[in-house]
């Protein structure tokens, strides 16, 4: 409908009625609303090409046409403020007379005229001047691309020119299936998009393009009717981040664009800094947690003190593993294979260990050490060191499955766990430091550890006390060893029930009786020193994990022990055993051996023998 028509309309009165009845009326208030809509319209326009002209004029020098331009927005302004009053009164059934409200005039053509709201908050650029108001701010706009949607050709045209003449980049469209388009082939920064269009509304084209656009992403700002605050209401709901009232006052509009181009902007880095930093911590995980626990890593990057060094006295459970005669076999196959073998035990330990949440304090050649309690306590630390330690030795399998398909020797790994007070946390100088523990649990440990053979779990009293009535637990082992006063006492473990459910698979072999015993010459080893001349004995009892040996000179039980084959003439046979001494089962004039390294030519020797004597 044209602005004629609409006009022609809304004052074109039936004949005179006494009586209008309700539900009749001169003019509708929806007709109103449009009247206003479109009468303000082209009076906007005319304002915005004389304020467009007037800064022209003042960057020109040309101070009489902006003077002559500043009367035209004078009296444009006078005439908007005479639409902004037709008065709802023109609705007969409210009462009173058309163009007549009580208590309100209209404005006087002579009336002073209000500058329009200026948003100081907010700066932007360019000369803008309203009279003698110098509306022009201090800092520069950073280059956007805009895009203008308005069904009206002048509006858009003047827009555009205007945001054009302070650095943006404009498209425009002038029909919201155009605008959808423009969107999803080119990307915006921002989008000042009219309310009032025929076909597709403004409203509609934002139910379409939320889905696709987040407002953080596009900021949208809603030109809606002055006397339409539903408009309003229902376009903050559909995700607009702002709104202007038409007629449009430039300054606000230029204010309100830099406003949410700003948020934007900050959101966009926020969500950099936010993945970078994301990137920055994975990076730091998967870097650092190969040598510290997650946990230990978190603790670090949360805590400002993180990286203090210093501890506390805590109770943990302590776990140490260490491979059987992993000396002598590192001795017998190139350093490139040893690497290959070790790299390979250590990372399915240390993936059974942080299944566990069990905190890998260090490796130490083929050993670890690794703690349950730091630097997260939980209730159940000692009996989840024991069932981590079982899960371990099950894991031993996969591990010499790997070593049998590369060509490499089989291992045997023995475990040591005990509870105690310690020390921990960051350990060392300002320069290098490393978590760890600090205290005579942590020796303790190691010395249990020294005792057991492959495949064997040894416990402390205090963890077996500390474990409950879901730790399995086989005979006990007392031994006084170096640097404790009294004797300590270990447990062979089982397993642990419960919530666990996890058990050693038995690692017994029966002994064969030989048909003629073996010579043999042995001697106690202490490190890697050979204590004293050797002695001489009979291997009496064989299997391929232990032997038993008569012998005048029994060793101490747990002593480790070199034993060499001897020939008929006397001399040694190649090759050396290496093992842990242990209560004979059978023999009462001797004592057992653990086997803890067999060489390959030793190990087909022994095999011979068996197959000899069965």
């Amino acid at each position: 409908m044209t602005d004629e028509s609409l006009l022609d309309k809304a004052f074109s009165a039936p004949e005179p009625q006494t009586n209008l009845g309700e539900g009749n009326s001169l003019v509708s208030g929806e007709l109103l609303s449009r009247l206003r809509h479109d009468m303000r319209t082209p009076i906007h326009q005319i304002l915005g090409y004389a304020e467009m002209l007037e800064e022209d004029a003042i960057a020109s020098g040309q101070t009489g046409w902006a003077e002559d331009l500043g009367k035209i927005q004078a009296a444009t302004r006078r005439l908007l403020g005479m639409v902004d009053g037709l008065p709802e009164r023109l609705l007969p059934e409210s009462g009173g007379a058309p163009f007549e409200e009580p208590g309100e005039e209209l404005p006087s053509p002579d009336a002073p005229i209000p500058e329009a709201p200026h948003d100081a908050r907010l700066e932007v650029t360019g000369p803008i001047r309203r009279g003698d108001v110098d509306l022009s701010p201090t800092e520069p706009v950073e280059p956007a691309h805009l895009l203008v949607v308005d069904d009206n050709a002048e509006n858009r045209e003047m827009l555009s020119r205007r945001l054009q003449g302070h650095g943006f980049t404009i498209a425009v469209a002038e029909s919201g299936p155009e605008a959808l388009r423009l969107l999803e082939e080119t990307p915006f920064d921002l989008v000042l998009l009219d309310v009032v269009m025929p076909g597709m509304s403004g409203l509609d084209v934002l139910r379409h393009l939320r889905p696709r656009h987040a407002a953080a992403d596009l900021p949208v700002i809603m030109a809606t009717a002055r006397d339409d605050s539903n408009d309003v209401v229902t376009a903050l709901r559909l995700g607009a981040n702002d709104y202007v009232t038409k007629p449009l006052d430039f300054p606000v509009v230029l204010a309100r664009v830099a406003t949410q181009l700003t948020l934007s902007r900050a959101k966009a880095r926020i969500s950099t800094l936010a993945r970078d930093l994301e990137v920055r911590n994975r990076f730091i995980f998967e870097t650092f947690g190969r040598y510290l626990s997650n946990e230990v890593v978190e603790q670090l990057l949360q805590s400002p003190e993180g990286l203090k060094l210093g501890g506390e006295t805590r109770k943990v459970t302590l776990l140490m593993s260490d491979l059987r005669g992993f000396t002598q076999l590192a001795d017998r196959i190139p350093p490139d294979r040893v690497v290959r073998l070790l790299n390979n035990y250590l990372g399915t330990m240390v993936d059974v260990l942080l299944s566990f949440q069990g905190t890998i304090d260090e490796f130490i050649g083929d050993a670890i050490l690794a703690i349950f309690g730091a630097p997260v306590q939980r209730e159940d630390d000692a009996l989840r060191a024991v069932a981590c330690a079982v899960e371990m030795q099950r894991a031993m399998e996969r591990v010499n499955d790997f070593n049998r398909r590369e060509g490499l020797p089989a291992v045997e790994m023995g475990i040591a766990i005990h509870t105690g007070e310690v020390v921990v946390g960051n350990i060392g100088s300002d320069k290098r430091a490393k978590y760890g523990v600090v205290g005579s649990p942590v020796n303790l440990t190691a010395r249990i550890e020294s005792y057991t053979v492959g495949g064997q779990i040894l416990v402390s009293d205090r963890t077996r006390r500390e474990g409950g009535s879901d730790l399995s637990v086989g005979s006990e082992v007392v031994v006084q060893m170096k640097g404790f006063e009294k004797p300590v006492s270990a447990w062979d473990v089982r397993g642990v029930s419960g919530g666990f459910n996890l058990y050693l698979r038995a690692r017994e072999e029966a002994l064969v009786s030989l048909h003629g015993p073996l010579p043999v010459r042995f001697a106690t080893i202490s490190g890697q020193r050979v204590d004293g001349p050797e002695s001489e004995g009979l291997l009496v009892r064989l299997s391929m994990k232990e032997a038993e040996i008569e012998a005048r000179e029994r060793p101490e039980p747990f002593r480790n022990l070199r034993l060499r084959f001897v020939a008929r003439d006397g001399s040694t046979i190649a090759g050396e055993v290496y093992g842990k001494v242990s209560t004979p089962k059978l023999t009462t004039k001797g004592f057992g051996l653990r086997f803890t390294s067999l060489p390959p030519e030793i190990r087909s020797f022994l095999e011979s023998i068996l197959a000899g004597s069965r």
